[in-house]
């Protein structure tokens, strides 16, 4: 039998007539709706000249169709790929040329600007824009509605995510339709969510977060959600009156908690508030506890393997903790040196091995084998500990990693392109605290001292070469940078210096 994730989706609908997806214009597209969408968007695909295994790159904002885009991708047995809308065209070059898709989407607006980057790569571009207008719809809206679902084994790719690197070179982490079909059945159970559900979807679907997590567990079970285009307060709390959950980054509780209609009252109707892609304050989590009455559901996850722990639905939701491994995934901390399985309550590397964990890295095999061991497990980058309970706690991440409202920032293509900023000497990016976003990207600075340096000048500098996430929040002028004896720069100095930096 097929592993397609489309397959099995379909057959776990037990209710075609029922809303999967809503807009704020009021549409509701049905379950139905989607088979009959994604059968024409399919078959667009396949006369446009996707084959099977064949990646289809998109660069588009969010809507209903770019969903349709994605499920009909899997459909016709191509693999999506995923790009986060902030990304400026030197980026997009290197992510097309490394993927070399078949097809390149982007918004239309963009097109101009991305079509040599599509021509270099050999894709095919067609657009689609935040309304579900373009090229593509008009090929899709010509087609048949009737198509065979290709054949996937639950090991063929059904997506491949970017995820930046420490040198400089993003990774495509290879995503299986059984990486992803193992994980929206997990969670499925775990929290314990029905056709009942209606979601509030505020999230991007450029990222695991937004596409795999918030949409598959809910179209996996048979649930709605209702689409918003970006996180918007007021609609939120609009929604909150029908909803039943909210799926979000810390950012969005942090902000809601600034409201003063958040209380017991307007979240009544609700069931589950979920966080995840950044660290929950601990603060955040007693807050809001004590205005709803309800306990934030903290879970851990991350590109390469999905979702891995969550604090339990029922059990207690202990803050400051990203829960225990999901069923069918084994979580253990290993020293960073041997490999060897360290105790309970003590830190070392966070590993991971499961039904979720990735394939490997998109044509980068040596990176592959240093992260992803023969038994299975995969070196996370993430330190941390599990208590005498099994519960996660999270301490550190190696490689320096930035995690900024929910986004990914490795700190060395920040630095990259400060450094050839005419009167930069070197630079050191680290991340602060900060209490909307979980983490500021911050620019540690040594000025060659040829030239008047500014902090404006060099986030001016970076907004054409970095998406805006990836860049500096503030920039802190230094003489020089501290360094050990082996000269590699001691970032967690600068983060104990500059700890109480106020971060804007």
């Amino acid at each position: 039998m097929t592993a397609n994730l489309f397959d099995i989706l379909t057959r776990s609908i037990t209710d075609p007539g029922a809303t999967a997806i809503e807009t704020l214009s009021g549409d509701r597209i049905t379950y139905a709706d989607l088979v009959r969408r994604t059968g024409q968007m399919a078959n667009a695909l396949a006369t446009l000249g996707l084959a099977p295994g064949d990646r289809v790159a998109v660069q588009v904002e969010k809507s209903v169709e770019a969903i349709i885009l994605y499920l009909a991708t899997v459909r016709a047995g191509g693999v999506f790929l995923p790009l986060n809308t902030g990304y400026t065209a030197a980026e997009i070059d290197y992510f097309i040329g490394d993927a070399e898709p078949a097809l390149f989407v982007c918004d239309p607006a963009r097109a101009p600007e991305l079509a040599a980057a599509a021509k270099r790569a050999g894709a095919r571009m067609m657009t689609l824009d935040a309304q579900g207008s373009g090229t593509l719809t008009e090929a899709a809206a010509a087609a048949p509605a009737d198509f065979a679902t290709v054949p996937r084994a639950a090991d063929d790719l059904a997506a491949l995510l970017y995820t930046s690197g420490t040198t400089g070179r993003s990774k495509g982490a290879m995503l299986t339709h059984g990486n992803l079909v193992s994980n929206a059945l997990a969670l499925r159970e775990a929290w314990r969510y029905t056709a009942r559900d209606v979601l509030i979807h505020a999230l991007p679907i450029f990222h695991t977060h937004g596409l795999f997590v918030a949409t598959n567990i809910t179209l996996f079970s048979g649930a709605s959600m209702v689409f918003l285009p970006k996180f918007d307060i007021d609609r939120i709390f609009e929604l909150m009156t029908r909803a039943t959950v909210l799926m979000g980054v810390p950012t969005f509780y942090t902000r809601l908690l600034q409201d003063d209609m958040l209380n017991a009252e307007t979240t009544a109707n609700m069931r589950l508030f979920v966080s995840g892609s950044a660290p929950l304050l601990a603060e955040t989590h007693r807050e809001w506890r004590a205005r709803t009455g309800h306990a934030i559901l903290e879970r851990y996850g991350m590109t390469e393997t999905n979702m891995n722990t969550s604090n339990p639905y029922a059990g207690e939701r202990v803050a400051g903790t990203v829960g225990l491994p999901l069923p069918g995934t084994e979580v253990i901390v290993t020293d960073p040196e041997t490999g060897a399985e360290l105790p309970r309550g003590e830190i070392g590397m966070i590993e991971v091995r499961g039904p979720n964990v990735f394939k490997g890295y998109w044509r980068m095999p040596e990176k592959t084998a240093a992260e992803l061991r023969a038994n299975g497990f995969f070196i996370t980058g993430d330190l941390g500990r599990i208590d005498e309970r099994g519960y996660v706690h999270i301490v550190g991440r190696g490689k320096d990693l930035i995690i900024t409202g929910g986004y990914n920032v490795y700190p060395k293509e920040v630095e990259a392109e400060i450094d050839e900023i005419p009167g930069v000497l070197e630079s050191a990016v680290i991340g602060l605290p900060h209490k909307d976003f979980g983490e500021a990207v911050t620019a540690v600075v040594v000025p060659t001292g040829s030239a008047v340096l500014t902090e404006a000048a060099i986030i001016q500098a970076l907004e054409t070469r970095l998406a805006r996430f990836k860049q500096p929040k503030s920039v802190i002028f230094v003489e020089e940078l501290p360094r050990n004896t082996m000269g590699k720069v001691q970032k967690n100095l600068l983060r104990d210096r500059f700890l109480q930096q106020p971060a804007t």
